[in-house]
């Protein structure tokens, strides 16, 4: 990067420094994820310099061969990646994606359900600070008490006396599989549309590790980053019978023009996805969440309903006296990057909560498995049960080190300028 370099020396030592910190600590947070070097490439590519107002074959301005290109190769991958209908690969984020399928499926004022944003959920799916949670009447349903997962049949009972439009399913912070089966059972009871945001557990459902809801839903969206291993983007799938609507609400309703080269990352990326190898991945990053749950139970930890099937467990750290803040300041220290997260029924405040939140995807990117997985999760432990001793900290610290140094990541970016 000399030219970044010589001409603005500030930022460049700030992407810099983020390459290393990326590779010094160990990234656990469960929405994050490390792109190619390709991905990267095509980010940083002259397709930033374009404008393509509409779709291929139908733009407000001339010279978009080569954006028609890249974007029919985004959505015919798309498409077979996930067996979709339709797909609109415009969205500029998951939450403009979200937006734009309620505006397509409902009227203001119509009500819809969403998962409880303290209980997994999202503040899209109709939390009141959220606009979703504004521009729509909505009901936020929760996790069963006992299981801390989703009761259906409770939610049949809900549904049946409030009468929705649409039921809004998928989370940011359920460590248990979505039944698309039973979610669809009660939406054809009730008369309500099957939306699914499956934004973290995208890339278990193209590799068929977690259930696909593509046969039962209206409309999926999803993020192209998280388990996706994409850039940080959204699309949108649905059935071909709201191709028109859907497209037509992200534009012109939501946006103007597309960021082209994002969309060229994001054809990378799911060419990426289409591999082999990438089955292989998100079959790890399911081994690796185990190998978390098992050695957190072994080591007396209470994970939130009862441990995980997907990518991220939630682990309820109040059970052990501290606070999730505390804990993802301590860990912060030792170079184990967390979130803190509020569990089901937590009377905590969000900037405070219970829990803390892990995830698989950008280890296993790195090449971790189960074995370095048991070892960091000794670390965590060691950590969170000496929280003030700068002592332990500094010695996790040293073998955070080791465990980065053994699994180095974008040496090309951190090997920094070229010496002239």
């Amino acid at each position: 990067m000399d030219k970044l370099y010589k001409t603005d020396p500030e930022v460049y030592e700030a992407i810099i420094g983020e390459a290393n910190r990326e590779h010094d600590n160990l990234e656990l947070i469960a929405s994050e994820n490390f792109v190619s070097m390709a991905v990267l490439e095509a980010m940083g590519s002259v397709m930033t310099n374009k404008y393509a107002e509409g779709y291929p074959g139908k733009r407000y301005y001339g010279g978009c061969k080569w954006m028609d290109a890249v974007e029919n190769l985004a959505i015919d991958r798309a498409k077979k990646l996930f067996g979709a209908e339709h797909v609109n690969v415009q969205p500029l984020s998951g939450v403009p994606a979200n937006m734009a399928i309620y505006s397509a499926l409902l009227e203001p004022g119509d009500l819809f359900f969403g998962l409880s944003l303290s209980h997994g959920g999202h503040l899209s799916h109709g939390y009141k600070v959220s606009f979703t949670g504004t521009f729509w009447e909505t009901y936020q349903y929760t996790v069963d008490p006992k299981t801390e997962q989703i009761n259906y049949a409770e939610l049949l009972k809900v549904a049946r006396e409030k009468k929705p439009k649409l039921i809004m399913t998928g989370a940011s912070a359920y460590p248990r599989i979505l039944h698309w089966d039973k979610f669809k059972e009660i939406c054809d009871e009730v008369g309500a549309y099957l939306v699914a945001d499956i934004a973290h557990i995208a890339g278990l459902v193209v590799a068929g590790e977690h259930p696909s809801p593509i046969p039962y839903a209206e409309a999926v969206s999803t993020t192209t980053h998280k388990t996706l291993r994409g850039p940080r983007s959204a699309i949108i799938l649905c059935k071909e019978k709201w191709a028109k609507a859907i497209d037509k609400a992200i534009f012109p309703g939501l946006q103007g023009g597309p960021h082209m080269h994002t969309v060229a990352a994001k054809a990378v990326a799911f060419k990426e996805a289409l591999s082999p190898e990438f089955k292989k991945y998100q079959h790890q990053i399911v081994l690796n969440a185990k190998a978390f749950e098992e050695e957190f139970k072994r080591l007396g930890w209470r994970l939130v309903a009862g441990g995980t099937d997907t990518h991220l467990i939630l682990v309820d750290v109040k059970s052990k006296g501290i606070t999730g803040k505390q804990a993802e300041e301590a860990l912060d220290k030792a170079k184990i990057t967390v979130n803190k997260n509020t569990i089901p029924f937590d009377k905590e405040k969000p900037f405070i909560a219970s829990g803390i939140r892990i995830g698989t995807p950008a280890l296993t990117s790195r090449g971790i498995k189960e074995g370095e997985i048991k070892k960091i999760t000794q670390l965590i432990n060691k950590v969170l049960t000496n929280i003030d001793d700068e002592k332990v900290l500094q010695e996790v610290r040293g073998e955070v080190k080791e465990i980065a140094e053994e699994f180095p990541l974008y040496p090309e970016i951190r090997k920094g300028r070229k010496e002239d």
